[in-house]
């Protein structure tokens, strides 16, 4: 995105339909090259969760990075990030039944806050200090999106195969998605210039991305993978450091401990639930 944006001037929401527009229709291909097979033996309300899954993506889309143009990074991330989890935790003991067993509690709070401090630390309080509550309110409703995907698609993993699901997934939301863009002024320039970047970012970063993350979701349950899903921050933060030669600060490194710490005990609780099992 960082890169889309300097060379190009993509904006975010361009990313964001780029990103569904490139990885819909390789999913459906690889769906098909393997042959994978769809929804077997649906049950009642199966339609109604896909449906779900594939418009959360999409309001996800929109809702992030209008934020982003309305509250400034630090503050969406910070705010859609953190709340992503407390929200999976939530759906998923109310629509799955998940039970939230003490180790993964603390490992949610752990990674909550480890989150926060690691957005806080890296930007700073200045740049992390919003001024738009609406932009707040997109922020939690990305928060909000992505808890409904991910607990739709939970749902939907008993009798779906991960590669046909995310497929659906994704060719919805992109359908979804379309309109909007065209409330994008200019968008042809940063296409022309930028294609390369964005069909790396619909490819790499969100088909294969959420391909795995669908089959992990399978094996885990959705609290769990919500935790987890909380590295992503901490490997941006590190790219960055890395790549554009941002700083992490004492408080970021903290949260990068606190983070790791909170995977570390979400695994070793696992093991101990497999040679339990």
């Amino acid at each position: 995105m960082t890169l889309a944006a300097g060379d190009a001037g993509a904006g975010p929401l361009l990313v964001g339909w780029a990103r569904l527009a490139v990885a819909a229709p390789c999913l459906l291909a690889t769906a098909a090259l393997f042959r994978a097979r769809p929804l077997v033996a649906p049950a009642r309300g199966d339609g109604l969760a896909l449906a779900a899954a594939g418009a959360a993506m999409a309001a996800y889309q929109v809702c992030y990075f209008t934020a982003v143009t309305l509250a400034g990074v630090a503050v969406t991330a910070l705010l859609a990030i953190c709340s992503a989890p407390l929200m999976i935790a939530l759906l998923a003991a109310l629509w799955l039944g998940e039970r939230l067993t003490r180790a993964v509690g603390v490992s949610l709070g752990l990674a909550v806050l480890g989150t926060a401090l690691l957005v806080i630390g890296s930007r700073g309080p200045g740049e992390a200090a919003g001024h738009s509550g609406l932009g707040a309110v997109l922020a939690l409703g990305a928060g909000l999106s992505y808890a409904v995907y991910a607990v739709g698609t939970k749902r939907l993993l008993a009798r779906a195969a991960p590669l046909p699901l995310a497929a659906a997934t994704f060719t919805l939301a992109a359908l979804l998605i379309t309109p909007v863009l065209l409330a994008v002024p200019s968008v042809r320039r940063p296409l022309a210039e930028a294609w390369p970047l964005l069909v790396y970012l619909g490819v790499g970063p969100t088909a294969l991305a959420y391909i795995l993350f669908t089959a992990g979701l399978r094996r885990v349950p959705a609290t769990t993978a919500g935790v987890v899903s909380l590295l992503e921050p901490l490997t941006a933060t590190t790219l960055g450091v890395m790549v554009f030669g941002e700083s992490l600060g004492p408080a970021g490194m903290a949260g990068a401990a606190l983070l790791l710490a909170a995977l570390l005990l979400l695994t070793r609780a696992g093991l101990a639930l497999t040679r339990a099992g």
